[in-house]
């Protein structure tokens, strides 16, 4: 994409099961050069989510293990709002994979997906799990 600006999107936060209820805090941040007016990020489930959710503001299903949400605005070198969501599984599973990555970014071109695509392993233990 010539001519289009660049910026570097990353995702970093943890998250926690207890009973096939999965918790999420997640902060984007844009390590630049240049800020985003919004962008969204795929949080996808390794298995299938319950079928009644309560998804925060600016989130949305997008099939049966998969949510998109909004991050809204990124400046440049900055960091943008705090995500919290609550997920229900369907069933209780002892363990779940929850990959991470961006699917827009606001028009911006990111070159560095190291730090913008990622999956994190969460056991049913209550334990917190960082990326």
């Amino acid at each position: 994409m010539a001519g289009a600006p660049e910026a570097d999107l990353a995702f970093h936060g943890r998250l926690w099961m207890d009973g096939g209820q999965v918790e999420l805090r997640m902060t984007p941040q844009n390590h630049g050069p240049f800020g985003v007016a919004d962008a969204t990020v795929r949080l996808r489930w390794s298995a299938p989510l319950a079928d009644e959710q309560r998804l925060p503001a600016g989130c949305a299903r997008s099939g049966a293990r998969t949510v998109l949400c909004r991050t809204g605005a990124l400046p440049a070198d900055g960091w943008g709002r705090t995500l919290t969501m609550g997920v229900r599984l369907r069933g209780e599973p002892s363990e779940v994979v929850l990959g991470i990555d961006t699917v827009w970014g606001g028009g911006a071109v990111d070159r560095n997906h190291r730090n913008d695509r990622q999956e994190v392993l969460v056991l049913d233990t209550g334990d917190s799990y960082v990326f």
